[in-house]
C-alpha cells in the first residue's frame, strides 16, 4: 500500500454518515431523521453541509438508510412552496430556500442497508470517493468554530499531508476515543496510536476525537477486508490504527466548540448557542433564557 505523499492532494469530497436511528433522542427521532431535527432556524444537517463549503468541499456524499428520504428533499428543489412565497412576495424567505439548494451533481446519496458501523458506513462511499483523500464529518457533532473546523484540518493538511484528526480536551477521557501523542508543534500534534475509551489513570492524552477526519483512500482497502469490533460493529478507528502504520496520521486540536446533538442535553446546548449567535435574534434569545432562568429559581 502506498504512503501519503509529500505534496498533498486537494481534498474535494466529504462523506456524511447519515443512517443511525437517532436512539439517544427517541421519541423525537421516530418519524424524523435526526440530522434534521431543527437547531435554531435550520436542520443540524445544515450546518454540517455549511462548515463542508466553507472549507473548499465541492462533492458531499450522504449515506443514508431507510426512512432518510427527508434529507434528500430539504436538498432539492420545493417548486410548490418557491411558487407560494413568489406569489406572496416573500423574497426573504424564498432567499433562505434557495441557499440549501447545492448545484446538480455536487450531491450524491448512497444507501447503507444495514447498520453494520461507521466504517462500514464510510466504505459504501468508497465508488464516489473513488482514489482521493476525502473528509469525513459526523452530523451528531456540530462545531461552531471560525474559520469551520474543517477548513482549519484543511489548514494543517495542506502543510503536513497525511491523515488529520480534529480532537479538542476533556475532563472526562474515559467517554472517548483519545490520542496517544507522540509531538507537538502549537496545535498540531504527531500521533502515535488510539485508544478507545481508556481508564482514565491510563489514558494517554486527554485529547478525544470529535468527529471531523481527513483520510486517505487507502483506508477504503483496510476497511474491505475489516473484522467486527467494539459493538459487534466495523469501526472506522479500527482501520487507522491499522492505516498508522503505513501513513502519518496528525491531530489539530482545532480552535471552537462542540456540540454533540446525538445527545438531548447536548442538543439542548447546540440550539442555544446558535440561538444566541445570531445576529437577529440573539439578544431577544438571551432576554427570553434568563426570564426562564428566573422562573424556575422562583
Amino acid at each position: 500500500m502506498a504512503s501519503a505523499s509529500n505534496s498533498p492532494r486537494t481534498l474535494r469530497k466529504a462523506v456524511l454518515p447519515v443512517a443511525g436511528f437517532g436512539t439517544r433522542v427517541l421519541p423525537a427521532t421516530k418519524a424524523i431523521p435526526k440530522e434534521m431535527l431543527p437547531v435554531f432556524d435550520r436542520p443540524a444537517i445544515q450546518y454540517v453541509v455549511d462548515e463542508a463549503l466553507a472549507a473548499g468541499i465541492e462533492h458531499i456524499v450522504f449515506v443514508t438508510g431507510r426512512n432518510k428520504g427527508a434529507i434528500e428533499d430539504y436538498f432539492d428543489r420545493s417548486y410548490e412552496l418557491e411558487v407560494t412565497l413568489q406569489a406572496k412576495q416573500k423574497t426573504e424567505q424564498l432567499a433562505e430556500i434557495a441557499e440549501s439548494v447545492r448545484a446538480a451533481g455536487s450531491m450524491s446519496f448512497v444507501r447503507q442497508q444495514a447498520a453494520l458501523g461507521l466504517g462500514h458506513a464510510v466504505w459504501c462511499a468508497r465508488d464516489i470517493i473513488g482514489n482521493e483523500p476525502f473528509a469525513v464529518m459526523l452530523p451528531d457533532m456540530l462545531m461552531m468554530a471560525k474559520p469551520s473546523c474543517l477548513a482549519q484540518m484543511v489548514d494543517a493538511y495542506n502543510k503536513v499531508g497525511g491523515n488529520i484528526i480534529a480532537v479538542e480536551p476533556t475532563d472526562t477521557p474515559e467517554r472517548y476515543g483519545v490520542i496517544t501523542p507522540e509531538s507537538r508543534d502549537g496545535r498540531l500534534i504527531k500521533m502515535k496510536g488510539m485508544v478507545e475509551k481508556p481508564k482514565r489513570e491510563d489514558a494517554p492524552s486527554n485529547l478525544f476525537i470529535s468527529g471531523r477526519y481527513i483520510l486517505q483512500p487507502e483506508i477504503f482497502e483496510l476497511l474491505e477486508s475489516q473484522g467486527p469490533g467494539a459493538g459487534n460493529e466495523i469501526q472506522l478507528t479500527d482501520s487507522m490504527v491499522r492505516l498508522m502504520a503505513q501513513q502519518t496520521f496528525h491531530a489539530l486540536e482545532y480552535e471552537g466548540t462542540t456540540y454533540d446533538c446525538g445527545d438531548k442535553v447536548g442538543y439542548m446546548q447546540a440550539t442555544a448557542a446558535y440561538a444566541l449567535a445570531n445576529a437577529e435574534h440573539g439578544d431577544n434569545v438571551e432576554k427570553m433564557l434568563r426570564d426562564l432562568l428566573a422562573k424556575r429559581g422562583k
